[in-house]
């Protein structure tokens, strides 16, 4: 049946004819994962959002992949770190997350309906939202502003853990600019 569905979304690309058409089919063709789990994923995501807003920093923690190569980035509260930087490996992004749901309001507004989950292997995928996130951690005011939130999520055994957690600022756009 998955066949029959892949080559369906093939042919009916090639009759648009267009290149995005084109390319949007063999993305899907090529996905090594299932819907299901692209789904078991998203609901990964729905749930690290949950347990960020509640500032639960060990249930977090839990989520992330226990290697030194793990990787949080995000805001740095040490001038000499500049003003974003890697975390490396479980004790360190412990520490961040604990930080930062110590340091005051946290809030985030992720945009479901821009959550994106691709299967990059079997075993890695990754995913990709708009967040809006209020924080006043390392000389955050408080106001609510845009980042993207992208994953790299690692299957461990029978579960998917995350195994980089980019935060990206999204920068104000310029005056007049559309």
């Amino acid at each position: 049946m998955k066949a029959l569905s892949l080559a369906l979304a093939a042919l009916l690309a090639l009759a648009a004819g267009t290149p995005a058409a084109l390319a949007d089919a063999r993305a899907v063709a090529q996905d090594p994962l299932s819907a299901r789990t692209r789904d078991g994923i998203e609901a990964r995501f729905r749930h690290l959002m949950e347990l960020a807003n509640r500032r639960d920093a060990d249930a977090v923690r839990a989520m992330f992949w226990q290697s030194p190569s793990a990787l949080l980035v995000a805001k740095s509260a040490i001038p000499s770190e500049g003003d974003w930087a890697g975390f490396w490996g479980d004790a360190a992004i412990g520490q961040k997350l604990r930080d930062i749901a110590a340091s005051g309001p946290l809030v985030l507004e992720p945009d479901f309906s821009r959550l994106k989950v691709v299967g990059l292997t079997r075993e890695v995928a990754e995913s990709y939202a708009p967040v809006t996130i209020t924080v006043s951690y390392a000389g955050q005011d408080g106001t609510p502003k845009p980042f993207l939130m992208i994953i790299t999520w690692k299957k461990i055994a029978k579960d998917w853990k995350i195994a980089s957690e980019v935060i990206l600022p999204v920068p104000a756009r310029p005056a007049g600019k559309g």
